[in-house]
């Protein structure tokens, strides 16, 4: 059995505030090892569940956050930037390096909804995204792409809203809240000591669920991208098929999820570089 663990870093044990996120922060130097006791957490009780591989897919930021030599040693990750499926990269092999199941660690909700740190692969500019109408965070975005490849999600940790979320798009998997919202920038928090133990007792119960199943391709799907300035729409529209239909709104058809998480990552690049430094 071999499990992909998709690591993001806000919904991380003991992170409420940008500055733990940052890369190069002094605050962001400290979260870097709860991030990767979360994770560590995970990898072992796969490890007890009965799994045989574990690969870590490093999915915040500048995807080099996390401390390799704290990992246990039968831990591989897979870390940097720009990769096919970006977070749920590794997921797409049918050969030997296919995987059985996949976890989302340190994951949080969508951009618009209450949350900490609440985004949609932007930490600002983009203020809604929907999926089929449904507004979308990445939790729901991921679990259509890795569905196509027939890999169930398993496990989900975040905060409490996170989990809440997470019974819309995987009603199956464990889920373990690190910390309880009480707003954007707060929340109460487990320590580190007490979330590594939730967290490996899921992860071990939820190998049961690593089952692959037949892909669904559940296309078309129609995505809308709402954001915090009409310019930001404009230059979406330089995207192949993107087009504006509000003031602020962009929208697309993808026929797989495949090339709706593409498109959004153009998307999310192009209005990236329109952002300017004091007016956005």
């Amino acid at each position: 059995m071999k499990i992909l663990i998709s690591a993001d870093m806000e919904g991380a044990t003991g992170v409420t505030w940008p500055a733990d996120v940052l890369p190069g922060t002094p605050q962001w130097e400290r979260c870097r090892a709860m991030f990767t006791s979360d994770v560590n957490a995970a990898a072992l009780g796969f490890f007890d569940g009965g799994a045989d591989e574990v690969l870590v897919n490093e999915a915040h930021w500048t995807m080099r956050n996390l401390l390799l030599e704290q990992l246990d040693e039968r831990v591989q990750m897979l870390t940097g930037r720009h990769k096919s499926l970006s977070m749920v990269e590794g997921v797409q092999y049918e050969d030997e390096r296919a995987v059985d199941g996949i976890a989302f660690v340190g994951y949080h909700t969508g951009a618009g909804a209450d949350g900490v740190l609440a985004h949609t692969y932007l930490a600002n500019s983009i203020t809604g995204v929907w999926l089929g109408g449904e507004r979308a965070g990445e939790g729901l975005l991921n679990s259509h792409v890795v569905a196509e490849y027939g890999v169930p999600v398993v496990l989900v940790t975040g905060d409490d809203l996170t989990c809440e979320d997470a019974l819309g798009y995987a009603p199956e998997a464990l889920k373990v809240a690190v910390k309880d919202h009480v707003s954007r920038y707060a929340a109460v928090c487990r320590t580190p000591a007490r979330t590594a133990t939730d967290i490996r007792a899921a992860a071990k119960e939820a190998a049961a669920l690593a089952v692959r199943h037949e892909p669904v391709h559940a296309g078309p799907f129609t995505v809308e991208v709402e954001f915090d300035a009409a310019h930001l729409a404009m230059a979406a529209t330089v995207v192949p098929g993107v087009r504006q239909h509000a003031e602020r709104r962009v929208m697309y058809t993808s026929e797989t999820m495949y090339e709706g998480i593409r498109t959004f990552k153009a998307v999310t690049t192009i209005v990236s570089a329109a952002v300017e430094e004091q007016y956005g």
